[in-house]
């Protein structure tokens, strides 16, 4: 009975770990950012795996015709592909982040190699625009003990999110939309996509429109959109 029970509960405590190694708001391996406090008329957009031709483009329209500023984790080889769509995001005043140069799962990374997708996405960033922001975000939410002492080693702020608009197979805008706005408490960390880890030219499009609705929608309801850097200084 006992060496059963001791399996039953060694069995849960891996399902357990595995689970916070991914788990956005999970905080058993160390602190992240994940939403400001609940119930604030605030929320941040944030984007992952561009820049993105044409999409991230389009996206930037969307967000200026409505004066939204947004956090952008950006992937490293698609910088180097697209420099000048990072000087245009940086040029509209958005906030520009780490994701890792090619966007591996961190989790079965040695610190070594987590070290050098994180400097190598960086140096890419600096070669664009020069300096950015501190923030990163881990690729799928992946990550470690190691993974974020890494990073805080490199002067990076670990970022997650506490609402997905599970976007990332391109789903139309309405059920995008319909994913963000069930949870939306205030003080919330929209992951959404304006690209894709696999390839650059991902179709985004569905994604530039639910952005459009969502921010037209909680605008009319007093909702403030900030940033991931005005977020942490009002916390």
């Amino acid at each position: 009975m006992l060496p059963s029970l001791l399996a039953g509960t060694a069995a849960a405590a891996t399902v357990a770990a595995g689970y916070q190694s991914m788990a956005p708001t999970g905080q058993w391996y160390g602190r992240t950012f994940t939403n400001a406090a609940r119930g604030t008329k605030q929320i941040a957009l944030t984007y992952d795996d561009g820049p993105n031709d044409p999409h991230t483009l389009r996206l930037l329209e969307v967000l200026a015709r409505h004066n939204v500023r947004a956090t952008f984790f950006l992937i490293g080889r698609y910088v180097e592909q697209r420099p000048d769509i990072v000087r245009d995001i940086l040029n509209a005043g958005h906030i520009i982040c780490n994701h890792t140069f090619t966007h591996p799962l961190l989790t079965l990374k040695s610190e070594s190699e987590t070290r050098d997708e994180l400097i190598r996405c960086r140096t890419v960033i600096q070669n664009a625009i020069g300096n950015h922001s501190n923030l990163f975000r881990p690729p799928f939410g992946g990550r470690r003990p190691a993974t974020l002492r890494v990073a805080r080693e490199l002067g990076l702020e670990p970022v997650m999110w506490n609402i997905t608009g599970y976007d990332w197979n391109a789903p139309p805008a309405a059920v995008i939309e319909r994913k963000v706005s069930r949870w939306i408490r205030g003080g919330d960390v929209i992951l959404l996509h304006d690209g894709g880890h696999k390839a650059m030219g991902a179709d985004r499009s569905q994604t530039v429109q639910a952005t459009d609705h969502l921010i037209t929608k909680y605008k009319a309801e007093g909702f403030a959109f900030k940033t991931i850097s005005e977020m942490l200084t009002t916390k």
